[in-house]
């Protein structure tokens, strides 16, 4: 492995922008310094391979786990997250399989899984102030040289170059009021019935739209940007994710995972926010619902984890964004040493956080009440390095632009004492500010 400083920046988007002509450029943004929590970005391009996932491919994670081994293991470098691996996305439907529901098929505008194996990344790590070129033994000295003189040229002081991006009309949203109420009783039938304890139910948003896909990220990360954040421009379209929320890191064997679950809109009066925090730290409903999504994930884990190595250490801990305050609690484990991670991603896909309890079930629910296929929302972006760590979050906040389209996500865990109106008005307060910046583009 050789690694190349540079000056550190803050600047990263104008980092990405060096490189963003070069086949499927990715960018793992830790949205700083605008969220709280990131620390690593992670921007890589022209992977040496790339694997495209189907909604009914054949055990999907281990298709990734054989493009990982196209890598040669490197060094753990106490300071790098990443020394060459996957980076991509496995999107919702990918979890059919491995909870035993039929696949999916349905179209979605990207693929339902993609990942490239890239051979070098910059990493800018904000806690240390430092920036790295990270090239792994696969990278060739041609390629060396062009990222080093791509890099060296960036003029960090600048503001990043905007191309034109463009929505012809308002969003479209999927279900009216009436319609997603109707739906939540439903739901709501099933938990009376013993058949969930909860289940989350979601609903897609749209808009045509043409340009610079990257232009509408920018604008969105200014307003909305999440510590586990991504912007991936793929030959099929682009992915846009402006996630608060971790679903699985790994540090060699260590496994830690952060599910979101309760939420508060945040409000401009200091008082009434104040408020609205401590409403939700004391809500009876909302700490159930977390609950139960713990419980399902320590489960999940124990799958795969050394016995007795699963721990929650934090539960119903408060973290505020941009528009939302949410609960979250942390979840950790030690993996077993006869298994990948790609393995504990099949073990755990989808995240519970964004399916119910019991998760089979509670998928049975959604796909039968939900009106179109979640593709990548929901499902998980992030990387695996050939140094033994990896990082993913799950995919909320995330949009889509593919085939002529945008298109966003929003929902929410159903449980027995969930009023249909205020769980409409809670999806609706978790789109609002993604939906209403990228309609500043309106033409």
């Amino acid at each position: 492995m050789q690694i190349v400083s540079l000056p550190y920046s803050i600047n990263t988007p104008v980092a990405f922008q060096a490189i963003a002509d070069m086949p499927a450029p990715v960018w793992l943004d830790s949205g700083q310094p605008l969220a709280p929590g990131g620390r690593f970005d992670i921007i890589s391009a022209d992977p040496i391979e790339t694997l495209s996932l189907a909604a009914d491919a054949e055990d999907p994670f281990a298709q990734l786990d054989d493009l990982l081994c196209e890598l040669c293991p490197q060094d753990f470098d106490a300071q790098l997250p990443f020394s060459g691996g996957a980076i991509g996305y496995a999107g919702y439907e990918l979890g059919m399989s491995g909870n035993f529901l039929p696949a999916d098929t349905r179209p979605t505008g990207l693929p339902a899984g993609f990942f490239g194996l890239y051979s070098w990344a910059l990493i800018v790590d904000h806690q240390l102030r430092a920036s790295h070129l990270v090239f792994h033994p696969a990278c060739t000295q041609h390629q060396k040289r062009d990222l080093v003189a791509r890099f060296t040229a960036v003029r960090w002081q600048t503001e990043p170059r905007c191309g034109k991006f463009s929505l012809h009309e308002p969003f479209a949203h999927e279900l009216t009021e009436a319609d997603y109420c109707a739906s939540v009783e439903k739901v709501l039938a099933y938990i009376r019935a013993g058949d969930i304890y909860q289940a989350n139910f979601t609903q897609r948003f749209h808009a045509p739209c043409e340009g610079d896909a990257l232009t509408a990220y920018l604008a969105l990360r200014k307003r909305a940007a999440g510590p586990f954040s991504a912007y991936l421009d793929l030959p099929q379209g682009q992915l846009l994710s402006l996630s608060p929320e971790r679903f699985i890191r790994a540090d060699g064997g260590s496994l830690q995972t952060e599910p979101i679950k309760g939420t508060a809109p945040r409000s401009a009066d200091p008082d009434t926010d104040a408020r609205a925090a401590e409403a939700l730290q004391q809500s009876a409903k909302d700490r159930a619902e977390n609950l139960m999504i713990v419980d399902l994930l320590r489960n999940d884990f124990g799958k795969l984890c050394r016995h007795g190595s699963v721990r929650v250490p934090r539960l119903f801990e408060l973290a505020s964004f941009a528009n939302v305050h949410h609960l979250v609690s942390t979840i950790t484990g030690e993996l077993d040493d006869d298994h990948s991670f790609a393995e504990l991603l099949a073990a755990c896909f989808p995240g519970g956080s964004i399916t119910g309890a019991p998760k089979r079930r509670a998928m049975q629910i959604i796909r039968e009440l939900e009106r179109s296929p979640r593709g990548v929302y929901c499902g998980s972006v992030g990387y695996i390095s050939s140094c033994g760590r990896a990082d993913t979050n799950i995919a909320i906040r995330t949009l889509t632009v593919a085939e002529g389209h945008m298109t966003c996500a929003a929902g929410g865990g159903i449980v027995a004492d969930s009023s249909p109106a205020a769980e409409h008005e809670e999806c609706l307060s978790k789109v609002r500010l993604l939906l209403e910046t990228a309609e500043q583009f309106l033409a």
